[in-house]
C-alpha cells in the first residue's frame, strides 16, 4: 500500500492570485507531491490549498509553502473576516493510506521544529499533536488573533509557542501545525445580511455552545454577496453528517424567520459524505452503496 498523507494549509491571502500561485508553485515543485485543489476567498482573505503525497515529501512541501508565504504576506496589512494569527495560519496533516495518526503527529512536530528554527516563526501544535488539552482547539490558540497575540506571546507564559521564539515574526506572525482527521469546511448562506442572525445560528449549532458534536461554527457578513454566512468546520462527518447539520441550521432559521439560500464546500469532500446526505434526503431504504455504478467500476 502506498503511504499517502494529505496536507491542507490555510494562508492569510485570498485576493492576490499571484501570491497564492507563488505559494502553490512552491508546494508543487517537490517530487512525490500533487496539488489537488486551491480555494481563494476574498471576503475571508484566505486561501485553502489541498495537496497529497508521501509523508516526507508533504512535510518538505509544507515547509516550502510556509517559507514562501512568510516572504510574500505581511500580517501587519492583513484584513479579513476569518480568525487568523499568521501568514500561514494552520497546517494540518491527515492520514490517507499506509500511515497512522501518530505518523502525522511526528510530521507536525518535525515541521514545527524546522519552521521555528529555520524561519524564526513561532509554532503552536494542535489537535492530535497538541502539547496540552487546551491547545487541541484551534480557536483556543487563535484567541485574540494576530493583533492580540502580538503582545501576549511576549508576556503570558501560557502563550509561549511550542517551537520558535516567544515573539511574532515581523511579517509572518505565527503558525499552527498539527494532525487531525478529515475535515469538511462547509458554509451556509442565509436570506439576510444581518451578521447577528448568523452568529446566533452558529452559536446554537456548534459543539462548544452545547450544539452538535464535532461542529465548529462562526457567523459572518459576506460583503460580496450581501449575505450573512454560517461558516463551519465539520471535524467528524460520520458521527455528525452534513445533512444533520443542514437540518439543524434550517430549524434555527425557522425560529428566526430567515431561509437557507445556498451552501458551499471549501476544498475537497469525501464522496461518502455526499452519498449519505443523498440517501437521507431521498429517503432511500435499504440502499447499498454498491448500487452506485462508479463504486462498482472502481472495484
Amino acid at each position: 500500500m502506498d503511504r499517502i498523507v494529505e496536507c491542507v494549509p490555510n494562508f492569510s491571502e485570498g485576493r492576490k492570485e499571484d501570491v497564492v500561485k507563488a505559494i502553490t508553485d512552491a508546494i508543487g515543485k517537490g517530487e512525490r507531491v500533487k496539488v489537488l485543489d486551491v480555494e481563494m476567498d476574498a471576503s475571508h482573505n484566505r486561501s485553502v490549498v489541498t495537496f497529497v503525497g508521501d509523508p516526507e515529501a508533504c512535510a518538505d512541501a509544507a515547509f516550502e509553502a510556509v517559507k514562501k508565504a512568510s516572504e510574500l504576506i505581511d500580517m501587519n496589512e492583513h484584513v479579513g473576516e476569518h480568525p487568523r494569527i499568521g501568514a500561514t495560519d494552520v497546517v494540518p496533516f491527515i492520514p490517507i493510506s499506509g500511515v497512522t495518526t501518530d505518523d502525522c503527529v511526528n510530521l507536525a512536530r518535525q515541521l514545527g521544529s524546522r519552521v521555528g528554527e529555520e524561519l524564526g516563526i513561532p509554532v503552536y501544535l494542535y489537535e492530535y499533536a497538541a502539547t496540552s488539552p487546551e491547545r487541541k482547539s484551534l480557536s483556543f490558540i487563535r484567541r485574540g488573533q494576530y493583533e492580540g497575540l502580538k503582545e501576549e506571546i511576549r508576556s503570558d507564559p501560557e502563550r509561549k509557542p511550542d517551537y520558535g521564539p516567544s515573539e511574532l515574526h515581523p511579517t509572518a506572525g505565527a503558525t499552527v501545525i498539527g494532525a487531525r482527521e478529515f475535515l469538511i469546511a462547509y458554509n451556509v448562506y442565509l436570506s439576510t445580511s444581518d451578521k447577528v442572525i448568523a452568529q446566533r445560528i452558529a452559536k446554537a449549532i456548534r459543539e462548544s455552545s452545547g450544539g452538535l458534536k464535532h461542529v465548529r461554527a462562526l457567523g459572518f457578513y459576506i460583503e460580496e454577496r450581501d449575505m450573512a454566512q454560517v461558516s463551519m468546520n465539520l471535524v467528524n462527518f460520520r458521527a455528525t453528517p452534513v445533512h444533520k447539520v443542514m437540518e439543524a441550521i434550517e430549524g434555527e432559521c425557522t425560529k428566526l424567520g430567515v431561509d437557507v439560500v445556498s451552501s458551499e464546500v471549501i476544498g475537497l469532500i469525501p464522496q461518502e459524505a455526499l452519498t449519505d446526505s443523498a440517501i437521507f434526503y431521498l429517503k432511500l431504504k435499504e440502499f447499498d452503496k454498491n448500487q452506485i455504478i462508479e463504486n462498482r467500476l472502481r472495484e
